[in-house]
């Protein structure tokens, strides 16, 4: 059975003259803390740049529609209101400017307009040296990052190395970054190693360092340095000595910084260095 109106008034005055909340009531009125959630941040939207080819159109309108390149100048000129800078917008704001133009030359009242990307070729990143596909690629979004453009560009190459070099400008001033392309996939990696691209940036892989191996080895030539490679595991890679060699009759041949040549004896557990020339000379028995 429902309780009556005054019935719950009457336990309302009796909780108040206690000092007591009424339990339902504590119920119904949520936690301040639960009411405010945090509000999503979303990425920006692509920034239009000279070269791109946009279309504009005009609600009700079609003798304004335009199909246009961005000039160098960041402009495309419309009818009615000529040159309007669209460069360094995102297709939203110039909306925007462009319905704001019309509306406050006189021409239209509330005008609708929309912008819509065709082609990008403003805003594009060079992708240089041991890659699959080396060429310059289109920034789509305004968070590309350096995996995404290195995924277009066909990965790197076997020959290539780890460490890849971003150059470009930010704030005005000349930029240069090393990334460790494996390290940002291991467990604990950086995430903001993974930058970011803007337009003009130029990604270069290096050609990997190199070990060279000769003389009494069943595969003599130059190979790949793996990280923390020693010269027992460059010997591996060369088949290890035939059987006229000697491992322990090795000589290993380094830049000594100056310009010169230091030929060492090295131990197996030694680590390689770049352009190292590993000798393997035959046994005195």
């Amino acid at each position: 059975m429902k309780p009556s109106i005054a019935g719950s008034a009457a336990a309302l005055v009796c909780a108040a003259a206690l000092g007591l909340a009424p339990p339902a009531l504590a119920q119904a009125v949520p936690p301040v803390a639960a009411a405010a959630a945090p509000a999503a941040t979303s990425a920006p939207d692509y920034v239009m740049a000279a070269g791109d080819v946009v279309r504009v159109q005009v609600f009700q309108n079609p003798d304004l529609t335009l199909e246009s390149r961005i000039s160098e100048g960041g402009t495309v000129t419309m009818p009615l209101i000529g040159a309007v800078r669209l460069g360094g917008l995102s297709a939203a704001e110039a909306e925007r400017r462009i319905a704001s133009a019309l509306e406050g030359g006189g021409f239209l009242q509330r005008p609708q307009v929309t912008v819509l990307l065709l082609q990008i070729r403003g805003s594009q990143v060079s992708v240089l040296g041991q890659v699959g596909r080396p060429g310059r690629f289109p920034l789509e979004t305004a968070r590309t990052r350096l995996s995404d453009m290195l995924a277009l560009a066909g990965g790197t190459l076997p020959a290539g190395d780890d460490m890849v070099v971003v150059t470009g400008v930010r704030e005005g001033q000349p930029f240069r970054r090393e990334v460790d392309l494996p390290a940002l996939f291991l467990p604990g990696g950086a995430a903001d190693a993974d930058l970011v691209l803007q337009g003009g940036d130029v990604i270069f892989v290096h050609r990997a360092p190199t070990v060279y191996i000769f003389g009494q080895a069943q595969r003599p030539g130059a190979f790949r340095i793996e990280r923390e490679m020693t010269v027992m595991q460059a010997l591996a890679l060369a088949g290890g000595p035939t059987p006229r060699g000697s491992l322990n009759r090795l000589q290993l041949h380094r830049s000594d910084g100056n310009g010169g040549i230091a030929t060492v004896v090295p131990r197996l557990s030694d680590p390689v260095r770049a352009n190292d020339v590993i000798y393997v000379r035959e046994s005195l028995f």
